[in-house]
This record gives structure tokens, C-alpha cells and sequence, in this order.
């Protein structure tokens, strides 16, 4: 596997630790004229500490952030994580966007600036299921992996083999339901493609 996406460290060990199994993206400044978009349905977790995100987070993320903020370098890229799209809903409704409140740590004022930031008011909601790396990889920072961008070419191929999933089936299942059950009833709404998708089964 060759392609990263980048996230917050601190949602990066929630996705791992199993605490929740969503992405909420909007997508950064370097991202092409057409915004986000779900280019890969694997990829693996590309952990960050850009910007403010300890004030971010529900305050039990808070204190994980404040064990693993202290072992990330600027320098070296560990990873220990990929991750599969199994489902995803495009959401330009704020109200849809806040029916997924507690299924993550993201404080709920961060949703709904995330939602208004830029010319598009919407968001993307990825379901997906995670898999531990048999042992974390490190490699060193590059330049070309700087940025406000979401997908990045590693330029080289990380072995995934014996990887083994954070959740069981089962708890899986139960996460993936629970974000299913609260987009139900949302609108379906286009953006140059699908508002949903199902990309991988669970």
C-alpha cells in the first residue's frame, strides 16, 4: 500500500483504538478546484499535528493527546495503521452532519466550523474499518508530504500483510449500524457524484 491520508494524530489513536470508526472530511486548501473527494478505498493513516487539534476534541481525546503528542517527531513518519472505506454519506445539511454526535471525539462547535468553512456548506462522513500494521512502520518526513491535503503518495510500498483489524465483526458491525441508523433519513444530496456509497463489505 502506497497511498496516506492524512488526519490528526489524536483521530488517528481514537480510529485505532476502536473508539470510533469515522473520517469527517471537508478537505484542505491544496486540495484540486473540485474539493475533497474519496480518490482510494484503502489507505493508510498518515497521523499529523497540525493545527489546533487538542482543543478540538472531547476532553477525554484531550488526554490522550497529552501521551501522544510528547512522541511524535517533525522528522519521522510512523505508521501503524490502514484503513478501508465501507461506507459514506455526502452531507450538505449541518443538522444531518451533528446526528453523528458521540460516535466521535470531535467537539461539536469543530463540526459545524468545519461544515462552514469555504465556499461549499457540506461535509463527507466515511465509514471505515481499521487494521493494525504487525509492526509500525517508520520512515523519514519528506517535504513532498507537507501541505493542507488529505491523500499523499508515500513513494513507496508498505506491506500490509498480517494486518489485523481493531474491532471484532461484531463490534464492528454495531459502529458501522449506528452510523447507517443515523443517516437514514437525511437527504440525498449530489456533488458532482454519489451522496453515498458503499465502497467495500463489512
Amino acid at each position: 500500500m502506497q497511498i496516506a491520508f492524512k488526519e490528526w494524530a489524536v483521530i488517528v489513536d481514537a480510529l485505532g483504538g476502536g473508539e470510533q470508526i469515522i473520517i469527517l472530511r471537508k478537505g484542505g486548501i491544496s486540495e484540486s478546484h473540485g474539493g475533497f473527494q474519496i480518490e482510494h478505498e484503502r489507505f493508510l493513516l498518515f497521523p499529523t499535528l497540525f493545527h489546533q487539534q487538542r482543543e478540538s476534541v472531547l476532553p477525554t481525546a484531550q488526554r490522550r493527546y497529552d501521551v501522544i503528542a510528547p512522541g511524535l517527531s517533525a522528522d519521522v513518519l510512523r505508521l501503524e495503521y490502514f484503513a478501508e472505506v465501507v461506507d459514506w454519506k455526502f452531507l450538505d445539511s449541518l443538522e444531518d452532519a451533528q446526528r453523528l454526535v458521540g460516535q466521535h471525539v470531535w467537539r461539536e462547535e469543530v463540526i459545524r466550523e468545519r461544515f462552514d468553512w469555504g465556499k461549499s456548506k457540506s461535509i463527507y462522513a466515511m465509514a471505515v474499518r481499521v487494521f493494525r500494521l504487525p509492526q509500525p512502520v517508520e520512515m523519514p518526513m519528506r517535504a513532498e508530504y507537507g501541505g493542507c491535503k488529505s491523500w499523499i503518495d508515500l513513494g513507496e510500498v508498505i506491506a500490509t500483510t498480517g494486518a489485523q483489524p481493531v474491532l471484532s465483526e461484531a463490534a464492528f458491525v454495531e459502529q458501522l449500524e449506528k452510523f447507517r441508523a443515523a443517516l437514514a433519513t437525511c437527504r440525498q444530496h449530489f456533488a458532482g457524484g454519489p451522496a453515498s456509497g458503499t465502497l467495500t463489505a463489512p
